[in-house]
């Protein structure tokens, strides 16, 4: 078209002022096409890029049950039939978790039981160490009187001895007494967060059976697609990370990704305006921008591990990635996640050339009615 254009440009000129065609007008004019032509080209295509190689990402999310055990239900979920998050998905055989939540009730109950006994217990050693003071004062009053005796001669040392091995021996249960007291007020006072610690075990344990009960029963993460359902009752769900039972897909807003050339890297920022070309849309543009230029290329990435790296790592013409967002609305388009797309970035740089790549970006949508398979 543009080579219509300047043919006629240069005819009109021709004809108008009588230029003669010889073998210096005419060569001359051709290379001026030529010259013209590929710069702006040139201009173009460094200001205003250009890939095929886009695509909209997606997540998905591997369904793995926190639980073990058999399938008792699926729930009847067409592949890719829109669910909300929340929705029952499957269930597992509940019965093992149950039985163990019923045991952990037991326990709490057992165990807050046990607390009024060590209640109990403690105020009987309470008593029994006011008991044995009170006995041990009266057997030092009797041994400190026989000890005043026994120097006067009054009673038989053998009566002052005995005296003595009672006070010591009522000293001994006066002081075990405390012990067994001391014991009693540790166990009483042993508390977390305000619950006494057997108490609190039984709880925790309680309330872990009742999350794997819960887990039995296994819902969307969110609002999305359940892919590819092959799970049937009867089947064995486990935890393994690497068997998961089936993929689900996050329904999610319109990001796509773009890989272009790193020649104009510097031409690109935030919020520069982008036209999109769906193969599945032909005929069709969409309006987008750009949202980020993502910081770092995998081509190029280095780990950590045991291989040497050799020159043919380095060999590369790594691709930056663009991420862009669609503001056109496609709702009413069958365009599925993972769809190709080819993308064009107009950025404010002789933004007037602007309009010879969106007039090749239309071609591009145009020639996607056509292809030869058969």
């Amino acid at each position: 078209m543009l080579l219509l254009i300047y043919s006629s440009i240069c005819i009109f000129i021709f004809k108008v002022f009588r230029i003669p065609l010889n073998k210096w007008t005419v060569p001359t004019a051709i290379l001026g096409g030529v010259v013209m032509l590929t710069t702006m080209l040139l201009v173009m295509n460094y200001n205003h890029p250009y890939t095929k190689a886009g695509s909209q990402y997606y997540v998905s999310t591997p369904i793995i049950p926190n639980i073990r055990g058999r399938v008792i239900e699926v729930t009847d979920i067409k592949p890719n039939q829109l669910v909300k998050k929340g929705d029952v998905l499957f269930k597992i055989d509940p019965t093992p978790y149950q039985a163990a939540v019923d045991l952990r009730k037991a326990e709490l109950a057992d165990a807050e039981s046990n607390i009024k006994t060590i209640d109990s217990d403690y105020q009987s050693a309470k008593a029994r160490v006011e008991e044995a003071k009170l006995t041990m004062a009266q057997r030092k009053q009797e041994y400190e009187r026989y000890a005043e005796l026994v120097k006067a001669d009054a009673v038989a040392k053998t009566d002052y001895e005995i005296k003595q091995r009672e006070y010591t021996s009522s000293k001994a249960d006066y002081e075990a007494s405390v012990a067994a007291l001391d014991k009693q007020n540790s166990l009483l006072k042993s508390q977390v967060n305000g619950k006494h610690t057997k108490v609190a075990q039984a709880q925790a344990a309680l309330a872990q059976a009742e999350f794997d009960l819960n887990e039995t029963v296994v819902r969307a993460p969110s609002d999305g697609y359940v892919t590819q359902n092959l799970l049937k009752p009867g089947m064995m769900a486990t935890t393994l990370p690497l068997r998961p039972v089936m993929t689900f897909t996050h329904k999610q807003g319109q990001l796509f990704i773009g890989a272009f050339r790193q020649n104009s890297l510097q031409r690109l920022k935030e919020g520069d305006e982008a036209e999109f070309v769906f193969p599945s849309i032909p005929g069709k543009t969409f309006q987008g921008e750009v949202l980020s230029v993502l910081p770092s290329i995998g081509e190029n990435e280095l780990q950590a591990n045991g291989t040497l790296y050799t020159g043919k790592h380095f060999q590369t013409n790594g691709l930056p990635l663009v991420v862009f967002k669609l503001n056109s609305d496609i709702s009413q388009y069958k365009v599925p996640y993972g769809s190709n797309v080819e993308i064009a970035i107009y950025t404010e740089h002789f933004h007037h050339l602007s309009t010879m790549r969106k007039i090749l970006l239309r071609m591009n949508s145009w020639k996607n009615y056509l292809y030869l398979d058969h």
